[in-house]
């Protein structure tokens, strides 16, 4: 049995739970995956399958990657990923994998790329707490001091500095399935997930 799938997030909502308290969660659409390869341990060294997930149109695909899909029969898709299984052979090429892996009140890890947030100062980027605000401070938001002035002489490798902030593979763990609608794909979780609407998340048993 696989224990994670591939899907992407369509928003944030609230849900109302059993005792009428509402709670924030998470819409994510969990499928169809289709598996598109079995790879064995003799021939690659390890057991694993790959899925593919997205539906996507023939001319936006390239060749090779169409003789590929064609073999399972199951159309082109947008992207690949393989799952580690231990025997392959309990799939089929085409089969379709769905959210039904996952019950309600399992905890679940996320794994999505966070919103890419441009160009940003250390104070938004690492947290830092900034200068005084007052009585003739020039340094509100700077980064204060970055090295010494003699010995090692110069900026330490991993300073923490200003920079691109977000467009990173983020991980949150341990998020509760609130719901499940199979028929919809959808899998609601309580809280909030990295990225954002429409983009691609992993999800996999905690």
């Amino acid at each position: 049995m696989v224990n994670k799938l591939f899907g992407k997030k369509l928003g944030m909502t609230q849900y109302f739970l059993g005792e009428g308290n509402s709670s924030p969660v998470t819409v994510l659409e969990v499928g169809p995956c289709f598996v598109t390869q079995k790879k064995i341990l003799e021939k690659e060294g390890y057991n694993a399958i790959q899925v593919g997930y997205g539906a996507q149109k023939e001319k936006r695909v390239n060749k090779p990657l169409q003789g590929h899909f064609g073999v399972a029969g199951a159309g082109n898709f947008s992207f690949a990923r393989e799952i580690r299984v231990d025997d392959p052979d309990a799939f089929e090429l085409g089969q379709e994998l769905g959210p039904d892996i996952f019950e309600i009140g399992d905890c679940v890890d996320v794994i999505g790329i966070s919103k890419g947030r441009g160009f940003s100062g250390v104070m938004k980027r690492w947290g830092f707490s900034g200068g005084r605000k007052t009585h003739g401070s020039r340094s509100h938001r700077v980064p204060g001091s970055i090295g010494c002035s003699a010995t090692p002489g110069r900026v330490q490798k991993g300073k923490k500095m200003p920079g691109r902030y977000g467009q990173t593979r983020v991980t949150v763990k341990n998020l509760k399935i609130v719901d499940i609608r199979p028929e919809m794909h959808l899998v609601i979780v309580r809280g909030a997930v990295p990225g954002s609407g429409n983009s691609p998340v992993e999800i996999r048993k905690s």
